[in-house]
């Protein structure tokens, strides 16, 4: 157990099953975009050490993570952790991802059947595993079948180096087509949806999570603190540079009024402004989980205590007048 995360914090993490499927994963899952770029080997390595003490099962990556260290750079650090033996892969659901470009040649990208195969190995070297629990499509891609798609998975399945497929970024029409794609040829299809959603980006809410839902399809939320701007002005979940940059900067800039109403009632419940927002998100019950992305100790022993939250009916209604928050399509425009 690390030094930072006591035993009462870790009996909160609990599991369900992704989707349709019988795979159990915890309710907290550990994204590493930071590895690399924000957070070094070391400390990455402790992050999922104490990840896996307390509970959470459940580790997110893709091919193209790593910033300023370089491409795939995520995938390494994560592939050295396993090296280091003590049941951390058998232990582990691990997803990744394939779509960006990883090099400046014309097949380098995308979802052709070579791409996948070209990709798949690569993250499977990187990650030192011989198989990815689940294998994600990092964005849809609008020039390549699906029948060629789900070919391609369905060979690496055989070949025993991916278990289940998902998808991130995708529309729900994206969705719908994949899995009457599939359907077609007998296959599984699609087991997880992974998108932006938080209490300031719930456009999820109009057609994606409707179709999440319709399929059985388990939903990621990835930015669950909107890059730490739901985390407070002075909590541990907006400490680093992130913060400043991108989404966050812009909604600093354009919803101060919103975020201090929020700060506001999570002061007035008792809870950090980032729990609350944590909360929030394992609350809806289109989520799975939130993928969380810890920095240091302190801010995963922070996401773990919000799986312990529980907000009232008056507190929800609160929280959607301060944040308003979609219909399903098309209701939702049309009357």
């Amino acid at each position: 157990m690390g030094p930072d995360v006591n035993q009462e914090v870790a009996e909160n993490v609990e599991y369900v099953h992704l989707g349709r499927t019988g795979l159990s994963v915890s309710r907290l899952c550990l994204g590493t975009v930071n590895f690399g770029p924000v957070v070094e080997e070391p400390e990455a390595h402790a992050i999922m050490d104490v990840s896996r003490d307390v509970g959470v099962n459940f580790i997110d990556t893709a091919n193209t993570y790593g910033g300023s260290t370089g491409k795939g750079r995520t995938e390494e650090i994560v592939g050295s952790w396993f090296g280091k033996g003590g049941g951390r892969r058998e232990g582990t659901v691990l997803a990744t991802k394939v779509y960006e470009a990883t090099g400046a040649g014309p097949n380098e990208g995308g979802l052709s059947a070579l791409n996948i195969r070209r990709a798949l190995d690569a993250s499977l070297a990187r990650l030192q595993t011989d198989y990815v629990d689940l294998y994600q499509f990092h964005h849809v891609d609008r020039t390549t079948p699906w029948d060629e798609i789900w070919q391609a998975v369905d060979v690496a399945i055989t070949q025993g180096k991916i278990i289940y497929a998902g998808s991130s970024n995708f529309a729900g029409w994206h969705i719908a087509r994949a899995q009457e794609t599939a359907a077609r040829y007998g296959l599984l299809g699609l087991v997880s949806e992974q998108s932006i959603y938080n209490l300031l980006t719930r456009d999820v809410e109009l057609e994606v999570l409707p179709a999440a839902q319709a399929y059985g399809l388990g939903f990621l939320a990835w930015a669950p603190l909107h890059e730490g701007i739901l985390g407070g002005r002075s909590s541990a979940a907006t400490s680093g540079r992130r913060r400043r940059l991108g989404r966050a900067a812009d909604a600093a800039a354009q919803r101060g009024e919103q975020l201090a109403q929020f700060e506001g009632l999570a002061t007035e419940l008792g809870h950090e402004p980032g729990e609350l927002a944590l909360a929030w998100v394992l609350g809806q019950p289109a989520v799975t989980a939130p993928i969380i992305g810890p920095r240091n100790l302190q801010q995963l022993e922070s996401a773990v205590r919000a799986t312990s939250i529980a907000i009232d009916a008056a507190s929800l209604a609160r929280l959607d007048q301060i944040f308003p928050g979609r219909q399903p399509a098309p209701e939702d425009y049309a009357w």
